[in-house]
């Protein structure tokens, strides 16, 4: 297996996403997240450039990393001075890390638009930038920004660029495809003729997905002869973003037999994937390819009668190998297979000719039809098939509510009632609790007046709440659904209201969150209340 070595940019180029913002916190989290998967390199940010990036570099001079290589990012020297004595190369000494990774201009409309200065001392700026910090005794990856343009624009300048760079003491020389827009046999074809003029340079990729054909662009160049793929976690950077190593990573080791990561780092890709995006605090993708919630997710009931018997009748790769799981989705296009698939999921014995099966088949058809979706809130569809099933615990009753709002005011004022069974007999409470809207305001209420007889709900956590509009013709008489996602600190569930009223729907996925993971804390402990 060839050995390819792996670059992540999450924490330089990837933070230029529009929306993304992170923390120095979180800049070492993500780093140890980045070693534990087996990344070779990971660029930190410019040190110098802003004080984050300065504390970061800093921070981890404490913070030795088990596999990677921490690299510090910088541009070439500025016109007109010496690497010697351009003060931007002083952080990024102080660093004291072993690679530096030095961007240069490899297009002649960029010299000449960008840097106003000539071709002759840009080749300068490079070499003297090279020979400077390698005189330093540091190893250089040589990132050519604009490669590809450059070349198609003037092949012979662009060339120059790189043999400039090599012959200075550049270790690795990387072909950025900065604007996105080459064709995959344009990189073959490029990344070839690089080949040829240098045949003993070690070549990286570094490409963006403006085209959407990042992933594709990653790949051919390995194919062409490049041996180093530069990218970012879940795809994140400016514009339409960069190569997703998510997505090249299992491609380049399941697919073409190339060594990227252990098989056991592997298995972290989709767990890795889902912390980075927590903690950038952007929703994951549900449908990015091998790490994504549906990515394994089979919802047709012919699928899913035909996954049950082989697998690989719909799924391309094993969902273990990159730590990801199958999933069979329960809806109105599924049937028993679908429902037999997901009760063995759960536990729930389920045999394909218990009424049971077509009384659940039947239940979902009629509450889709009026707008639920239970496809995304398995929890609200595992309490629907136990009621079916045999026992549910009823842990309590909404006897009623109330929510009052005074227009201009900073909060809304709930109240609620409800009947809870108690080993003494049924005992009513009667709360109300102010929120920062009516669902802030009802879910404090409800909560308030369960937390007596259920403490275990002080560890049950709202993280998500979505609102969708059915039918958005009817004006304000439209039916509104609501999907509300839960955590305990171990685990995440989502349910589901409908109602024209959308304080009914969103009291109804409050009700059902709150059922749910008392149904589930008392699983774990192993004991259900026995006036339940």
């Amino acid at each position: 297996m060839t050995k390819i070595t792996l670059y992540d940019t999450t924490l330089r180029d990837g933070t230029q996403r529009e929306g993304l913002s992170v923390s120095v916190q979180d800049k070492l989290q993500i780093a140890q997240l980045l070693d534990n998967l087996g990344i070779d390199f990971i660029e930190g940010g410019w040190p110098g450039a802003n004080p984050k990036d300065s504390e970061f570099f800093t921070l981890m001079l404490d913070r030795p990393l088990k596999h990677s290589q921490l690299v510090p990012f910088c541009m070439t020297r500025r016109v007109g001075t010496t690497a010697k004595t351009d003060p931007a190369f002083a952080p990024i000494l102080q660093a004291q890390t072993k690679w530096i990774t030095v961007v240069g201009k490899s297009w002649d409309l960029h010299v000449h638009e960008g840097l106003r200065t000539s071709l002759a001392e840009n080749l300068e700026m490079i070499r003297d930038t090279i020979a400077y910090l390698k005189s330093h005794d540091r190893q250089i990856l040589y990132d050519a920004e604009h490669w590809f343009d450059g070349y198609c624009a003037n092949p012979d300048y662009a060339l120059t660029t790189l043999k400039t760079a090599y012959e200075a003491g550049a270790d690795w020389l990387v072909l950025c495809d900065t604007n996105g827009g080459v064709l995959p046999h344009q990189i073959y074809a490029i990344v070839q003729a690089v080949k040829r003029e240098l045949p003993h340079a070690r070549l990286g990729i570094h490409p963006h997905n403006d085209s959407g054909l990042a992933v594709a662009n990653a790949i051919t160049a390995i194919q062409a002869g490049a041996e180093m793929v530069q990218g970012t976690i879940n795809g994140y950077g400016e514009r339409c973003g960069n190569a997703n190593l998510c997505t090249v990573i299992p491609n380049l080791q399941l697919k073409l037999n190339y060594d990227c990561v252990s098989p056991s780092q592997l298995q972290q890709l989709t767990y890795i994937s889902r912390q980075v995006s927590e903690i950038v605090n952007l929703a994951p993708d549900d449908h990015a390819p091998f790490v994504g919630l549906s990515a394994f997710a089979h919802k047709g009931g012919m699928h899913v009668s035909a996954v049950q018997k082989n697998p690989i009748t719909y799924e391309h790769v094993n969902p273990n190998a990159i730590g990801n799981v199958r999933r069979i989705v329960v809806s109105e296009q599924g049937g028993a297979s679908n429902i037999l698939a997901k009760a063995a999921d759960l536990g729930v014995s389920l045999d394909r000719h218990d009424p049971a099966c077509r009384q659940i088949v039947d239940r979902i058809k009629e509450l889709e039809k009026v707008g639920y979706q239970f496809e995304a809130a398995e929890a609200s569809f595992e309490l629907l098939m136990r009621q079916v099933t045999g026992p549910c615990p009823q842990f309590f009753q909404l006897k009623g509510f109330q929510v009052h709002y005074v227009h201009g005011e900073a909060s809304a004022l709930a109240t609620i009632k409800v009947q809870v069974k108690t080993e003494t007999g049924v005992q009513e409470k009667l709360t109300c609790a102010e929120g920062n809207g009516p669902v802030s305001a009802l879910d404090q209420a409800l909560r308030l007046a369960l937390l007596d007889f259920y403490p275990a709900i002080a560890d049950f956590h709202l993280v998500d709440y979505k609102v969708r509009i059915l039918n958005g013709n009817a004006g304000t008489n439209a039916t509104t659904r609501v999907l509300i996602e839960f955590a305990n600190g171990d685990r995440r569930w989502t349910t589901v209201g409908v109602s024209a009223n959308i304080i009914a729907a969103s009291c109804e996925a409050l009700m059902e969150g709150l059922t749910y993971g008392l149904l589930i804390h008392y699983q774990i402990n192993d004991r259900v209340p026995d006036n339940l």
